[in-house]
C-alpha cells in the first residue's frame, strides 16, 4: 500500500474499489429481445465451432497445416463467444450490474486474449494461402504441422502477455471519481479512463495494442492477398486463376466478417450515440464467432465432404442396430 501511495503522491490514497458497474444497454428500447438475439448467436456459435473442430479431429484427411489454424480459428471462437456472451447474459438480463473488481480484471483478460487471438489466427491462415499460391510446388516442405502448430503457439504466447501487461497497469490504478464502466463488458478502456491518477501507461497501451492485434494483423493479411493477386495475374488461363481464388474465398469472407465492422466502428466512433455504439461494438464481438464456421463449411469443399462421410458412417452405425 505504501508503495501505490507513494506512486499517487501524497495528498492521494489508493483506491481499489470492491466492484464495478457495467452500464451496458441501459437505456435502450425493448432491449430484452436484443438479450435473446445474443442467446441465440451464443448457442448457434457454440454448436458451429464444436462441428467444425469434431470433423477436423475425426477426419484423418483434414490433419493438414490449413486445418490446424482452422481448428484453432473455431476454438478461439468459441473460447471468445462463452468467456463474452454468458456473463454479459448475467449481467443484463439478471440485473447483475455489479462485477468485482478482481472478476471483472479476469473477465477483460480472457476476452481481449480470445478477441485478440481472432485476429493473429487469420494471419496464419493467409500465411497459409499465400505460400499455398505462390509457391505450389513447396507447400509441402514450407508449411507443416509442426511450424504452424509453432506459429499458433507464439500468437497465443504474444496475446497472453500483451492483455497481462495491460491488466497489470490497470491494477495500479486509483478510482476515486466514478465505478461506472460505459461499456457491455470490462472494457480497457473504458476502465483506465475513471482512474484519478496518472493512466499515461495505461493510455498508450490502449492505443498500441489496437495497432499490435489489429491493423498491423490486417496489413500484413492485405499484403499477402496483394502478393496473390500479383502471382494469379501470371497465370496462364483464366478457369486457373479463378480456381485458385476460389481456395481463398472463405479466408477473405473471414476476414471481411472479423475487420469491416471494427473499421466501420472506429471510424463513425465520434457521431455515433453512446447507445448505438455500444450495441455496434457488441454486434463485432459476437458476429464473427457465429459466422466464421458457417462460411467454413458452406465455402470449403474438404470440411462439406468430411460432414458427408461422418453422416454416412453414424446413419450406417443406427441401421446396423436396429
Amino acid at each position: 500500500m505504501d508503495l501505490y501511495n507513494s506512486a499517487l503522491g501524497k495528498n492521494i490514497t489508493f483506491i481499489r474499489p470492491a466492484y464495478f458497474i457495467i452500464r451496458g444497454f441501459i437505456g435502450v428500447p425493448h432491449v430484452k429481445f436484443y438479450y435473446v438475439f445474443l442467446f441465440f448467436v451464443y448457442i448457434v456459435s457454440v454448436l458451429g465451432n464444436t462441428a467444425v473442430m469434431a470433423v477436423i479431429y475425426l477426419d484423418h484427411n483434414l490433419r493438414t497445416p490449413k486445418y490446424v489454424a482452422v481448428f484453432n480459428l473455431a476454438l478461439v471462437d468459441l473460447l471468445e463467444s462463452t468467456a463474452l456472451v454468458p456473463k454479459v447474459l448475467d449481467i443484463f438480463l439478471f440485473n447483475n450490474y455489479n462485477v468485482s473488481y478482481n472478476d471483472c480484471m479476469t473477465y477483460l483478460f480472457f476476452c481481449f486474449t480470445f478477441l485478440s487471438l481472432q485476429a493473429l489466427n487469420l494471419v496464419a491462415l493467409s500465411y497459409d494461402r499465400l505460400v499455398a499460391i505462390m509457391f505450389p510446388l513447396h507447400y509441402q516442405t514450407k508449411i507443416t504441422n509442426r511450424g504452424m502448430f509453432s506459429l499458433i503457439g507464439f500468437f497465443w504466447i504474444f496475446a497472453i502477455i500483451a492483455i497481462l501487461i495491460a491488466v497489470g497497469l490497470l491494477t495500479r490504478l486509483s478510482f476515486c471519481k466514478s465505478v461506472v464502466i460505459n461499456s457491455y463488458f470490462c472494457d480497457h478502456g473504458q476502465i483506465y479512463k475513471l482512474a484519478c491518477n496518472d493512466y499515461f501507461p495505461n493510455a498508450v497501451i490502449g492505443r498500441l495494442f489496437p495497432f499490435l492485434i489489429l491493423w498491423i494483423p490486417l496489413a500484413v493479411i492485405l499484403s499477402s492477398y496483394m502478393c496473390i493477386g500479383y502471382t494469379l495475374a501470371k497465370v496462364a488461363t483464366a478457369q486457373e486463376r479463378i480456381k485458385a481464388f476460389k481456395t481463398c474465398t472463405a479466408h477473405l469472407s473471414l476476414v471481411a466478417i472479423y475487420f469491416v465492422p471494427i473499421l466501420i466502428t472506429f471510424t463513425m466512433s465520434a457521431n455515433i450515440e453512446l447507445n448505438a455504439r455500444i450495441i455496434n461494438l457488441s454486434l463485432t464481438s459476437v458476429f464473427p464467432p457465429m459466422l466464421n464456421p458457417i462460411i467454413y463449411v458452406l465455402q470449403t469443399q474438404e470440411i462439406k465432404l468430411s460432414l458427408k462421410k461422418i453422416l454416412k458412417i453414424n446413419n450406417r452405425s443406427k441401421n446396423m442396430f436396429r
